[in-house]
């Protein structure tokens, strides 16, 4: 039973690598039809697209030893008469090579493009050294080298993760949750977050939280920090938050978002420099949203196995 299996599989391979080889020969030799009709005899032209049309049948068809015969028939007539036109293998490979550089430079433009983890604001949601894919094509396309959009999907949500570009320096990308959308009215009492005069739903977490900042910039580390640890919702994206334990209690008055622009906050909310320093993101400066983190790594763990292909909005907080 299990050589009659293999016997199946050996011929079905076989068969599937035979019509892909007739598909690029058809192909080949009807490109090099079109492109050279006066360089080719008519007869032989005739003779060309009877073969073509033989082999497209047999392609069709079940018979391996048919596809075979008329798939060496074929290359024989491209090779005889349509030498001059057909692609060297390094010519061919460099074309594959470029369209397939084309198409990623295109997705990374355009669609989905990957982010690291510079700095610990997003702890825990995000780690220093996390590796994600960003949405690039929900809030708009947005055109290379510019802060231009067009064809925007939908606005971004409050409670969404975005990547944009920092609005005092273009020359950085940061990474924050939104707290506030467009016309929205936001208010900090006691480190609660209140929008339009509700607050968002909150409640502490019970055992221990302690987590290791970033880096100093000589190098060394930090050393570990207790912290209290929150769950927020927004939207119905749960999410947790990290506050020192040491911290301040932090109040800000009533301030409105413009039209076009969010606010937001990171989730290690004591070291965080955010919306509440510098002001808000305009829509035009959103590269995306969060999606997926793909790959972890950072001391002292190495690579954290656990964090990978692990989603970064509507997760449940333990």
């Amino acid at each position: 039973m299990a050589e009659r299996t293999k016997s199946a599989w050996t011929r079905w391979r076989r068969s599937r690598r035979a019509k892909r080889e007739a598909r690029h020969l058809i192909k080949e030799a009807r490109r090099i039809l079109r492109k050279y009709p006066q360089r080719i005899n008519e007869d032989v032209a005739a003779e060309l697209r009877k073969a073509i049309d033989a082999l497209q049948e047999a392609r069709a068809g079940s018979r391996y030893s048919q596809l075979r015969e008329r798939l060496e028939r074929l290359d024989e007539l491209v090779e005889r008469h349509l030498a001059f036109g057909r692609k060297s293998a390094v010519r061919e490979y460099a074309e594959s090579i470029g369209i397939a550089i084309l198409v990623a430079l295109l997705l990374r433009a355009f669609v989905v493009e990957a982010f690291k983890i510079p700095s610990g604001s997003m702890i825990p949601t995000l780690q220093v050294g996390d590796h994600l894919f960003v949405n690039k094509f929900i809030f708009g396309f947005r055109i290379p080298f510019s802060n231009i959009k067009f064809w925007q999907v939908r606005e971004p949500r409050r409670g969404e993760v975005i990547v944009f570009v920092y609005p005092t320096d273009e020359t950085k990308d940061f990474i924050k949750r939104i707290a506030a959308g467009s016309g929205d009215t936001i208010e900090i009492r006691q480190n609660v977050i209140w929008v339009d005069g509700k607050p968002i739903q909150r409640r502490r977490l019970r055992g221990p939280c302690i987590y290791v900042p970033d880096q100093e910039e000589d190098g060394t580390r930090f050393e570990p920090r207790p912290c209290m640890a929150y769950e927020e919702q927004i939207n119905g994206i749960r999410y947790r938050v990290n506050q020192d334990r040491d911290g301040y209690v932090q109040d800000r008055k009533p301030f409105k978002v413009p039209p076009g622009h969010v606010f937001v906050m990171g989730d290690n909310r004591d070291n965080s420099h955010d919306s509440r320093y510098w002001g808000t993101v305009p829509y035009d400066h959103i590269k995306g949203r969060a999606i997926i983190i793909w790959f972890s790594y950072g001391d002292p763990d190495g690579v954290r196995w656990s964090r990978f292909f692990k989603w970064v909005h509507d997760e449940s907080v333990r």
